[in-house]
């Protein structure tokens, strides 16, 4: 049985440097969505937090 090798060859330097362009825009695009997805979630549990706090108040008025 005969199997053909394949040598690998390595990425040129512009390919190298294309692929961490690549990566780092990945990652900021990622930060910016987890950035969005926590401002949305404090915001929403500042609003339930003040709506507790209301109905609390009006509780303790009653």
């Amino acid at each position: 049985m005969d199997y053909e090798t394949h040598e690998k060859l390595s990425p040129t330097k512009e390919e190298r440097e294309a692929k961490k362009e690549q990566a780092r825009k990945d990652a900021e695009k990622a930060l910016i969505a987890r950035k969005k997805a926590d401002d949305a979630f404090r915001a929403n549990f500042e609003r339930l937090k003040a709506e507790r706090r209301a109905r609390e108040a009006a509780e303790t008025k009653s």
